[in-house]
């Protein structure tokens, strides 16, 4: 069974954090549409969709990968980097609680989001970021050790997270938006996408990918790859650097 954990987005919305970004108009309706859309792509393939409770004062609450990261069995609950997205922690666990999985915390003076994290294989890159910090990643670093997980530190200094200039293929293929990522030699293989918002891609199976419908050449050079691609608008979310993997937190038993 795979689960999904998401959070529908607050009426706040339009007060969200931006920093690499201006701040530009955004439409709550049009968000929970585009939200909905978004759930429904994994509900048609099966998924349990579990909804954390709504945190509507938590204008970023929507963005719930950057609370939690699942490594097999074993979930992390990360502590914000940003001071004003710390209220979201306290549903957040209680959802998590409820999966019945092993979870660990960072705490204190660590900070680490969800965001900065991309696990290829064994191999867990997190992002040196304005939002996760050498006492997180050294947590984490303990944590993940001793069941085999190898930690590479990458810098991220051009966009918010690590994931916000680089996901990976089903086959382990970093992708990016070259002006938009500090080191494409820190991974084991980079390849250049056309367009900012294809570089985000949820992995749905072994050659089905999810990505932003704002990236058709790339959705395209995907496709020539072999791999089927789903796209959905994600507009009001990207004007707040939120991407595809930003919306959910996918567990797979």
């Amino acid at each position: 069974m795979s689960r999904l954990l998401v959070r529908r987005p607050s009426p706040r919305l339009a007060d969200g954090e931006v920093t690499h970004i201006g701040r530009t108009s955004v439409d709550p309706a049009l968000a929970q549409r585009q939200w909905e859309a978004y759930v429904d792509v994994f509900r048609s393939r099966g998924w349990e969709v579990i909804e954390i409770d709504p945190a509507d004062e938590q204008p970023d609450g929507v963005f719930v990968e950057d609370a939690v990261v699942v490594f097999g069995d074993l979930i992390v609950l990360c502590r914000a980097g940003a001071e004003s997205r710390r209220g979201e922690a306290p549903t957040v666990r209680d959802a998590v609680a409820a999966t019945g999985l092993e979870t660990a915390e960072i705490v204190a003076p660590g900070t680490l989001d969800g965001g900065d994290v991309l696990k290829i294989g064994s191999t867990v890159y997190v992002g040196a970021s304005s939002r996760t910090n050498a006492d997180g990643i050294a947590q984490l670093t303990a944590l993940l050790a001793p069941r085999g997980w190898q930690i590479v530190a990458v810098p991220v200094e051009r966009v918010l997270h690590l994931k916000s200039g680089v996901t990976a293929l089903p086959d382990g293929t970093v992708v990016g938006f070259e002006p938009l990522v500090d080191d494409p030699a820190a991974f084991a293989t980079f390849e250049a996408v056309p367009e900012e918002h294809g570089t985000a891609v949820v992995v749905l199976g072994p050659d089905e990918v999810l990505m932003s419908s704002d990236a058709p050449e790339t959705a395209a050079r995907y496709e020539a790859r072999g791999l089927r691609v789903v796209a959905t608008p994600i507009t009001e979310f990207e004007k707040l650097e939120g991407c595809v993997t930003c919306l959910s937190v996918r567990i797979r038993d």
